[in-house]
Formats: C-alpha cells, sequence, structure tokens
C-alpha cells in the first residue's frame, strides 16, 4: 500500500503542514502541558486552602467568620442541604483530581467531590465534627483554567491560517510544474505546445526556458538532417550520373573521373565532419590573437593580414580546437572571396569579448545572409563562381559558437565586403 500521495501537490502540501503540525503539538505538549499543571495545581491549592480555613472556623463554633469569608471568596456553603448535583463522585477526575489531593493534605477528612458540567459548577462535601455535613458550591473556573482549549484553538487557527495564505502560491507553483510536464510531453511526441511559456519560481523558469531551448535544437538537427539527406542525394546523383553516362558511352576521362571522385570525397568528408559535430574536449584557458593570426596565415598567405589587437587580450575558459575549427571555417571563407585584404578585430569588455573578421569581397546581400547560416546552402551566385564547398563551413562555425554560448551575426564591411562579428560570453 502507498502511504504518500503521488501528486506533486499534495507531497508539497504534506511537506508543509506535517512539520508545522509537529511543531505546534511538540510546543503546546512540552511548554503549555507544563504550563497548565502548574497553574491548575496552584488554582487547586488556593481552593483548598480556602475551604479548610473555612472549615476551622466552622469546627470552632465561629460562624459568623466562616460566612463572612465564604462570601468575600466567592463560595456558598451550605449544611446538611439538598442540592441538584450529580449522583457520582469525581474526586479522580482531569479537572477534580489536583483539588481532591490538596484538599486530603490539608483535612484529616474525606472530602467528594461533585462536578455538574452543565452549569460549569462542582460542589465539595466534607463531613463536619458533630457528624453533619458542609457543602461547597464553586465555579469550576476556581480550579480549572479554559487557556489549554483556547490556546488549541489558536493552534489549529494558526495552521488554518497558514494553509489558507500557502495555498495560492502553491496553487501557482504547481500550475508551473504541471505546464512544464505537458510541454514536455508534448515535446516528447513532435508536437508544439500552444501556449506554453515559462512561468512560476525562478528555477522552475530556468527549466522551463532549457526545455524550450532543448526543443529548438532538436527541430534543428531534425531539419539539418533532413537538408544533409537532400544535400547527399542532389549532390552525388550529379556525378555519379556524368560518371555512369562516360563509361557507358565508352568516353570516358581519366582526368574527368577522378575529378569527380576527388570532388565527392571532398563532399562526403564534409557531410561526415559536420554528422560527427564536435569532439569532446576539455576546456581551458584561450586567448584569441594568436589562434586567429595562425589560422588566417594559413588560410590566406596570398592575401594581406590587418589585425587589430588590444594590448592585453582577455583570456577567458573555452574548448580550444573547437574554436579553431570554427574562426579557421569562418577565416578560410574570408581568404575565398576576399580581393586582396582580410582584417582581424578583437574588441574586449567585462563579459564578453567580440571578434570581427572582414574581407574586401564583394559580401552577401541582406536577404541572403540568413540563408548563408543554414547547412548545405552555398550562396556561389551571390559571391563568386566556382568556388566549390559543400555549404557547411558558416553552418559548423555557428554551431560552435553558439556552444560556447555565444553567437554569430553576418554584417555588411565597411571594406565592401562581408563582416562577420563573433561574440564570446568571458
Amino acid at each position: 500500500m502507498k502511504i504518500f500521495p503521488q501528486r506533486f501537490f499534495w507531497r508539497t502540501i504534506l511537506l508543509i503542514l506535517v512539520p508545522l503540525i509537529l511543531a505546534q503539538v511538540i510546543m503546546g505538549n512540552v511548554f503549555f502541558g507544563n504550563h497548565w499543571s502548574r497553574v491548575h495545581a496552584t488554582m487547586a491549592r488556593s481552593l483548598a486552602g480556602e475551604i479548610a480555613t473555612i472549615m476551622n472556623f466552622m469546627d470552632s463554633g465561629n460562624t459568623d467568620a466562616a460566612e463572612s469569608m465564604a462570601n468575600d471568596v466567592g463560595i456558598d456553603v451550605f449544611v446538611d442541604a439538598e442540592t441538584d448535583r450529580p449522583a457520582h463522585t469525581d474526586n479522580h477526575s482531569r479537572e477534580t483530581g489536583q483539588l481532591a489531593s490538596e484538599l486530603s493534605k490539608r483535612m484529616n477528612r474525606r472530602a467528594k467531590i461533585y462536578v455538574d458540567r452543565e452549569p460549569r459548577t462542582i460542589y465539595v462535601d466534607v463531613p463536619t465534627k458533630d457528624g453533619r455535613t458542609a457543602t461547597f458550591k464553586a465555579s469550576m473556573y476556581r480550579i480549572y483554567s479554559t487557556s489549554t482549549e483556547v490556546f488549541i484553538i489558536w493552534l489549529i487557527g494558526a495552521i488554518l491560517i497558514a494553509s489558507l495564505l500557502i495555498l495560492p502560491f502553491l496553487i501557482i507553483h504547481n500550475h508551473s510544474v504541471r505546464s512544464i510536464a505537458y510541454a514536455a510531453n508534448r515535446f516528447g511526441r513532435g508536437l508544439e505546445a500552444p501556449g506554453f511559456k515559462p512561468t512560476g519560481a525562478k528555477e522552475l523558469r530556468d527549466a522551463a526556458a532549457a526545455m524550450i531551448t532543448m526543443k529548438e535544437r532538436l527541430d534543428r538537427y531534425n531539419r539539418t538532417r533532413t537538408d544533409m539527406l537532400n544535400a547527399v542525394s542532389h549532390d552525388l546523383k550529379s556525378p555519379l550520373t556524368r560518371m555512369r553516362l562516360a563509361i557507358e558511352t565508352d568516353g570516358a576521362d581519366k582526368n574527368a573521373l577522378l575529378s569527380d571522385i576527388d570532388r565527392m570525397s571532398e563532399m562526403i568528408n564534409g557531410y561526415l565532419a559536420f554528422a560527427r559535430g564536435e569532439i569532446p574536449e576539455i576546456e581551458q584557458t584561450t586567448e584569441l590573437p594568436p589562434m586567429l593570426l595562425r589560422i588566417s596565415r594559413d588560410a590566406a598567405p596570398g592575401k594581406e593580414i590587418i589585425s587589430n589587437f588590444p594590448d592585453n587580450p582577455v583570456q577567458f575558459y573555452a574548448r580550444p580546437m573547437a574554436l579553431a575549427r570554427a574562426f579557421g571555417n569562418i577565416i578560410e571563407n574570408a581568404a575565398r572571396y576576399a580581393k586582396n585584404t582580410i582584417k582581424l578585430t578583437e574588441i574586449d569588455t567585462r563579459n564578453e569579448t567580440t571578434v570581427l573578421i572582414e574581407d574586401d569581397g564583394i559580401g552577401i546581400p541582406d536577404d541572403k545572409k540568413a540563408d548563408a547560416l543554414r547547412p548545405f546552402v552555398r550562396l556561389d551566385d551571390a559571391r563568386a563562381p566556382n568556388t566549390g564547398g559543400t555549404g557547411l563551413g558558416l553552418s559548423i562555425a555557428k554551431t560552435t559558437i553558439e556552444n560556447h554560448g555565444g553567437q554569430l551575426f553576418l554584417e555588411d564591411s565597411d571594406m565592401g565586403g562581408l563582416r562577420v562579428r563573433v561574440v564570446l560570453p568571458i
């Protein structure tokens, strides 16, 4: 049998109310229980002392003093009188046990105590020396304090008030959790969750935002996979068709076949590099200027390299090999289309570093910039003809930069060509 509820809402209620109730019970039992016993003992001693004193006056024949004292302390005294009281005694009840004990200590005679609970009255019968019975009538409040019941009511009230105050926040919190569970279930089935947005506590908003980001990355991965399959089918079909026709018509040219094979190998290697993604790498302290200069010299040996780096460039933790591949793709792209010059700039701030890579080529039209960052999209008509490539360079670079928590933008350069702006957090 399952003891604990399965739903988050009821578990949270138990998590809040059970410790609260236990704390209230322990406080009431330890503190007020002891206090209640002391108060009742004091009240019982006081009434028992008054009854014993009145009995002493009556035993000595001083009835006037006994009546005067009884009136002063609010006790009615009757001798051998018929009273409307219960038939059974209550010497050992919770309310009268202390009084019976105190009376037995002060008088060498047995007193009988009766409790009429409806009018909250007690009757105490005490035998006199001459064989009669003196009956003392007093309010039960003389020996019993109702502060215990009031205290318990306040404890219960405090729990109810706390529950009412907590309930709206708990409902909102539970709604946020249910929304995340609903969206996760929809996302897991490849569906959208209309109207879903991060709400609730910061941790829940962070979890919802992370789930939305994960959904976007999965969608992007699915689109990329589809694009890759389409690109493989399209790009490999043409050279394979040419090779088949050349062989079937006996017009095969060895150099042409080798050229097609090399082109196919280049495309396949690019597809495999994109499909594999990044190899796991440990983050290390990284400084960008040496890396950028080394890559640019290797990628553009015949172009002029202009660098504008700070005197003390920032160092930050990153995956240097992954960043080198990303910047290598960007700089190789710039070297392919630049006429004469490539410019490298680094701008450091407190929280981020910005790298600008510019060329003096013809650039990319504004309506083509978004397509340039998509995988397997080539803009040779917009940039320059017959440049080859698989259309993966900028896409791989963008993915790597985003995996480092950064962003990549394509802009127009003052040099007339393309400016790639990379922003990385420090």
